[in-house]
């Protein structure tokens, strides 16, 4: 029996490797079939082996630095106890690992090669915050295309994005790995970006499996602090937090990554409620599910696990396919199994769907699809690469304020002064999660402006050091200033202020920056101040006292151009805010789509006895932000007029139709955002003030007037009701319609029984 046995897993064994040379037009029953196959001759440890992903030794984005030498890969791949590798890259390395996966172990199977590759590869796009600032789907979704043409060349074959976390905490540092506070744009941006890293097909070369993270709420850590707990209704989940992952998964997602905090007292990587019943059961998503890094194991420290052989079953029995480094399922799951603990046909679901993901994306027919060394060089930051980020960077730009018209910039001027720590600095350019973006390849400003005003002399001083308070290069910064006809002031946060592990309880200018804007600002010169930012900052007394500001973020390879673009007038900036600017970090977490109170206040403040108004307020505070949810200014004017419904009222199956006329009332061609919201003035539940439903970016000739069309639906009047069934109620509403969340135009509409 033993020898029949033998005989029969070769010949199993020596057929699938006969099938990794078939077509990539081979049918999905062809796929089960392969599955199934290399299930029946798997041992226990080599199915394990399928769940265990390991980083690789070029750099680490976790608190684990692995020490172990470059062979020790080569035993694990060659004994099949790893099912790939992340945060490794290069078409030539992946290609020789790939090698031993399928001519030197047993089962031929293949690697996966995972990476961050969050915005951009070689070629560094702007940061994921920024490009939501354009509100450009096309522009995000090339993004993303540019970044899956680049990693997959380089030999990645899954990204671990996007991220789709709503975030209305500024101070959490991951605010700039998102798409910002609101909840339907960042679902249209989740679908862009699932659209631009997976392509028409897994199976071509210039495509990866993205995956949605982190599952779920990751965005709602109570104070802002990185991995803090999460407690939300559940109200609040489905409503806020759950659609941009509903909208990755609806764009066909392969992956979805789960998250380090617990919500509502469970850990993410054993909640079943989000794994099972929410992301299984409710939504049907059939792809792999992996952690986060450690994340079965960190169920320890949270205090819901017992041991790591109680974190290994949870997080299988929940849904946990891919262990993500705690190498907790390679270490448990065989025992668990052999014990009865642990059903064996949960652990083949898991490696099933990972084979599945190995398969979709054409392992199996060529494993080395993404390891082309001739495609690398041709394709890494490319010229057609870098002209897309430049046009990707610049509309992402927001122009906050510009008073005495400043800017553009007119090319008289004889000398300008650059002062600031960003202002010839290139390395922080690239932002966080830019590990494959090299610290020469960005254009700094100095850079740009040199390049887009030559006639032009520039004076650059840093002014301050970004990690410490000494005031050595003040003096110098104010001389330059002082030597100039206009000072660009340059200030922000560096890349590691930002992103993970980057929580803010002061998000203020870091530093003594805002003691050297206080100084430049003494000289009396006219000053430009960019922000270069991963997240909104607390800057009102900038607002008051200087007159021209430019949201810049961290745009990534072509920064400092772009920038150039902008304020040179070449680009007419037309960007709008994804995230609320609070007045004060006492304001925070603050949001365009809150809730009234029974006491609510509008009034003004200077008004006499404003300080003993028993309304929800501040004392010592405006109530709102600084610069609101989709405020962004251009160098044309926009006149919003004569909203026109062609009806008030409907009923469920019907639909309003709404046209609103916008002016460019200037004399320069320009883009703006009209956005359109909806308040449910009375429910079963209270609703918020007014929701985002729709948006388009439209371009107007000078003095050019349009007509904008947007259709109420059933579907943009519905909501959680008070028993959590999805749908609408009889009622009034009102709609909206303007620039921002600040809207100008107002109609009435009623939703008939």
């Amino acid at each position: 029996m033993k020898i029949c046995h033998y005989l029969l897993s070769t010949l199993v064994v020596l057929s699938l490797t006969l099938f990794c040379c078939q077509s990539p037009s081979s049918s999905s029953k062809t796929s089960t079939q392969k599955v199934d196959s290399l299930l029946s001759v798997m041992t226990l440890e080599e199915k394990v082996g399928q769940l265990n992903f390991l980083v690789g030794d070029l750099f680490n984005t976790g608190p684990t630095v692995r020490t172990a030498e470059s062979d020790k890969f080569d035993i694990l791949i060659r004994d099949g106890k790893i099912t790939g590798l992340f945060n490794v890259h290069g078409a030539a390395y992946t290609a020789r690992l790939q090698k031993i996966a399928v001519e030197q172990s047993r089962l031929k199977i293949p690697l996966l090669f995972g990476a961050d590759v969050i915005h951009g590869f070689k070629t560094v796009m702007p940061l994921s915050l920024a490009e939501a600032s354009s509100w450009d789907m096309e522009a995000i979704e090339l993004a993303a295309r540019i970044a899956a043409e680049e990693s997959t060349a380089a030999g990645i074959n899954f990204t671990f994005a996007p991220m789709v976390d709503i975030s209305r905490d500024a101070r959490w540092g991951r605010v700039s790995e998102g798409a910002g506070e609101d909840p339907y744009l960042a679902s249209c941006i989740a679908e862009a970006r699932v659209n631009g890293f997976q392509g028409k097909a897994l199976s071509e070369a210039n495509t990866l499996a993205a995956c949605i993270k982190h599952f779920a709420a990751y965005g709602a850590p109570i104070a802002g602090r990185e991995y803090n707990t999460v407690d939300i209704s559940e109200r609040t989940l489905r409503e806020i937090y759950l659609p941009p992952y509903k909208a990755g998964i609806d764009a066909g997602v392969a992956t979805v990554m789960t998250a380090f905090n617990e919500l509502n007292d469970i850990p993410a990587s054993g909640n079943t409620y989000l794994l099972k019943d929410i992301l299984r059961n409710e939504w049907d998503f059939n792809g792999m599910v992996v952690s986060d890094w450690q994340s079965i194991g960190e169920m320890i420290e949270h205090g819901y696990s017992a041991d790591s052989m109680e974190a290994a079953r949870q997080a299988l029995e929940t849904g946990v396919d891919m262990d993500m480094m705690s190498e907790i399922y390679i270490e448990q799951i065989p025992e668990l199994v052999k014990t009865g603990k642990l059903d064996v046909a949960l652990l083949d679901n898991a490696v099933r769907r990972v084979l599945e993901l190995k398969y979709a994306l054409g392992l199996f027919d060529n494993p080395y699809i993404y390891s082309d060394t001739l495609r690398e060089k041709v394709t890494l930051r490319s010229t057609e690469h870098l002209t897309a980020a430049r046009d990707i960077a610049r509309k992402s730009i927001v122009l906050l304020k510009n008073e005495k018209q400043l800017l553009p910039l007119h090319s008289n001027y004889k000398k300008i002064a650059i002062i600031g720590p960003f202002g010839n600095n290139k390395e922080d350019m690239n932002g966080s999660w830019s590990f494959f973006g090299e610290a020469q390849h960005p254009v700094s400003v100095a850079e740009g402006l040199r390049t887009a005003m030559p006639n032009t002399s520039f004076i650059v001083a840093e002014g301050c050091n970004l990690y410490n308070d000494k005031t050595d290069k003040l003096q110098e910064a104010v001389k330059a200033a002082l030597q100039s006809e206009l000072v660009l002031l340059v200030v922000g946060e560096s890349a590691p202020m930002h992103g993970e592990g980057a929580s803010r309880a002061d998000i203020g200018l870091p530093g003594i920056q805002q003691r050297l804007v206080e100084e430049i600002y003494k000289t009396g010169k006219p000053i430009v101040l960019l922000l270069v930012n991963g997240r909104p900052l607390a800057i009102e007394w900038v607002d008051q006292h200087i007159p021209a500001i430019v949201e810049t973020w961290t745009l990534g390879s072509e920064a400092g151009n772009a920038i150039a673009d902008v304020l040179t007038g070449e680009f007419n900036p037309s960007g709008k805010l994804p995230m609320s600017f609070p007045r004060h970090i006492g304001q925070v977490p603050i949001f365009y789509n809150h809730k009234n109170t029974g006491r609510p206040y509008l009034g003004d403040y200077s008004e006499p006895g404003a300080e003993r108004v028993y309304r929800s307020r501040y004392r010592d505070v405006q109530n709102t932000p600084l610069y609101p949810f989709g405020y962004g200014l251009s160098y044309s004017t926009f006149t919003y007029t004569n909203m026109v419904l062609d009806k008030t009222s409907m009923k469920n199956n019907e639909t309003i139709t709404v046209t609103v006329t916008i002016s460019n009332t200037s004399n320069r061609d320009g883009d703006e955002v009209v956005q359109l919201y909806i308040r449910d003035l009375a429910g079963s539940v209270t609703r918020p003030i007014k929701e985002l439903k729709g948006f388009k970016k439209v371009h107007l000739k000078a003095k050019e007037t349009s007509t904008v069309t947007f259709t109420i639906d059933k579907e943009m009047l519905s909501f959680y009701r008070a028993d959590m069934s999805w749908g609408s109620e009889p009622g009034k509403f009102h709609v909206m319609a303007g620039g921002s969340s600040d809207t100008v135009l107002k109609q009435e509409i009623t939703l008939l029984p």
